[in-house]
């Protein structure tokens, strides 16, 4: 019997020349090879169309972006080498969160979704690393964007550390901002050789929350530890698929 395949949210990005949405192609392909449905979420920051979304939905992946995270969200006034804030991409990512911490939906967030992730659980955010740490190491690799750059050290008996089997992982790096503080019910997890966090996981036991600083879906071709982190994501996204048919069932 073929297993059910689990709907995965991805919250698009906005081109603000042309006014459209769109999404990089290698979230849907990554979801979709690690057995999940990849659904696309508009960038529409009503409370109404995403708690209607978010209820045929069994995870959530929150992607990068090419925009920033306003500082005003975590306190915070801009900087001179801030990048650009897109408000609807922030709103309508934040809302996504909302829904989640309310439906303890499976999530997993790369790059900008980390971010934002630490910022809605009040944390706060370097603003560009090269300019607040100039002794950090390179985290705009540039092209290919897909080769590992820098190495990351994984926390012992940490999600990460168990997916790759080992202490020590090689990524990509693709970010000029970087969590700061980190948020409640968080973890740091994995750390570059400058220190910068590079992983957080959900600390309470009945949640599935995984957030990454580099991007696994540029690997997940060839790059086993990619592969394992999104197919712990889609397992995760199955049985919280399971539990709430069960409850439904249970409510008929």
């Amino acid at each position: 019997m073929k297993k059910n395949r689990p709907r995965i949210g991805i919250t698009m990005r906005i081109e603000l020349e042309t006014d459209r949405f769109y999404l990089a192609r290698h979230y849907s392909e990554a979801v979709a090879a690690a057995g999940g449905d990849p659904v696309h979420l508009s960038l529409i920051p009503d409370s109404e169309y995403i708690g209607s979304i978010m209820n045929v939905l069994d995870g959530i992946l929150l992607p990068g972006s090419d925009s920033d995270v306003d500082p005003l969200r975590y306190g915070r006034e801009p900087r001179p080498n801030l990048g650009s804030v897109h408000p609807v991409k922030d709103e309508t990512d934040l809302l996504v969160l909302e829904e989640i911490e309310r439906r303890a939906i499976p999530l997993f967030a790369i790059c900008f979704g980390m971010q934002v992730l630490n910022v809605h659980r009040g944390g706060t955010l370097i603003q560009d690393i090269p300019s607040d740490l100039p002794l950090a190491i390179k985290h705009q690799q540039g092209a290919p964007r897909d080769r590992p750059s820098h190495a990351v050290r994984l926390l012992p008996e940490s999600m990460v550390a168990a997916l790759r089997n080992a202490e020590q992982a090689l990524v990509n790096s693709h970010h000029h901002q970087a969590v700061e503080t980190i948020g409640r019910d968080l973890l740091a997890t994995a750390w570059a050789a400058d220190g910068l966090v590079e992983a957080l996981e959900d600390t309470r036991p009945d949640r599935f929350a995984l957030a990454v600083q580099w991007h696994p879906e540029l690997g997940w071709k060839q790059d086993g530890f990619s592969q394992a982190l999104f197919e712990r994501f889609i397992a995760e996204a199955r049985a919280f698929a399971a539990k709430d048919r069960e409850a439904y069932a249970a409510a008929k």
